[in-house]
């Protein structure tokens, strides 16, 4: 696998998870708290936005380390699609563990944003909802008895 297919096969691997379920941070970007306009909107309390602050200081240093280790997987990835022929076992294996790092990164990042909707009224998160426009991941189906 060469160039451009690699890099077709990489994105297809990395974006579907980004691009099947894209988080208010991802719709928003930073640290969309301190966005004048958002936080005159939503009302938000100089405390209120000191709290997200405090939530994002403390998690983005492990957000940046989850981010190296995927990085890292993804591209132990690489040569073992590059070589001729690929060893399949190993590729796969090599996926499950691009995946699970990016599990969690996922993880950390959605819990850090439960930490930041703690914050928020409920009034305030109807709000920000209707501030963020986009598409919102699918509810999860319910079982049928």
């Amino acid at each position: 696998m060469r160039g451009l297919e690699k890099a077709v096969f990489l994105f297809a691997l990395t974006a579907g998870v980004v691009l099947a379920q894209p988080s208010l941070q991802m719709r928003l970007g930073g640290r969309w708290w301190r966005n004048a306009q958002t936080a005159e909107k939503l009302a938000l309390s100089a405390d209120q936005q000191k709290r997200m602050d405090a939530i994002f200081d403390e998690e983005r240093p492990n957000l940046i380390d989850l981010s190296a280790a995927l990085d890292q997987e993804e591209a132990r990835l690489e040569p073992l699609l590059d070589s001729d022929p690929p060893d399949a076992a190993r590729v796969k294996a090599q996926i499950d563990r691009v995946a699970q790092a990016r599990a969690e990164l996922e993880k950390a990042n959605a819990n850090m944003l439960l930490g930041i909707r703690l914050v928020l009224s409920q009034a305030q998160w109807r709000n920000l909802q209707t501030a963020a426009p986009g598409p919102r991941p699918a509810p999860v189906p319910r079982k049928v008895r």
